[in-house]
């Protein structure tokens, strides 16, 4: 089974909706999920957010954590995963923003850092991660890396767990 099965089947398991929100990765998520059969009993909506006033109109950044933190931040997917969770009305939000490549990287926030969000019915995780390789490359290992954040995360959690009021 793939990944992006597991994380579908899962979602269906427990009754959960999802949507995702992408910067650095341009849909890819999304898509990938898309691939699966029977998603769309789930799968809400996605945002492609790469310019900062997309971040800011449709997922509800602040100007002000883009200015301090800059896009590629734990503060911005942070951000990114409570407003697309809240926006899309969904149980589940999967987030990115990073620096793909090949230019754009600096010595603080070298080309291949990402920042992976994941928004479970209120709780947020995100995850800083470093890939390695060319533009797609590094992309195609960002879509990975969420899926499994999203696997682990859903794993986690009881069935019978209610949380709410967490965002």
């Amino acid at each position: 089974m793939t990944l992006e099965e597991t994380a579908v089947e899962k979602l269906l398991a427990k009754g959960y909706t999802v949507t995702t929100a992408e910067s650095c990765t341009g849909g890819l998520i999304a898509a990938t999920l898309i691939n699966v059969s029977g998603v769309s009993e789930i799968y809400r909506e996605g945002y492609i957010t790469y310019a900062n006033e997309s971040k800011e109109k449709l997922l509800g950044v602040k100007g002000e954590t883009l200015r301090n933190y800059g896009a590629v931040s734990e503060q911005t997917a942070y951000e990114m995963a409570a407003g697309a969770a809240k926006n899309a009305g969904a149980d589940a939000a999967l987030v990115s923003t990073g620096i793909a490549g090949p230019s754009g990287g600096t010595k603080e926030k070298p080309v291949g850092l990402v920042y992976l969000g994941c928004c479970l019915r209120g709780r947020i995780t995100v995850r800083r991660e470093i890939f390695h390789g060319d533009r797609e490359s590094i992309r195609r290992q960002a879509v990975t890396a969420a899926l499994k954040l999203l696997i682990a995360i859903l794993s986690e959690e009881p069935d019978s767990q209610v949380q709410e009021g967490l965002i």
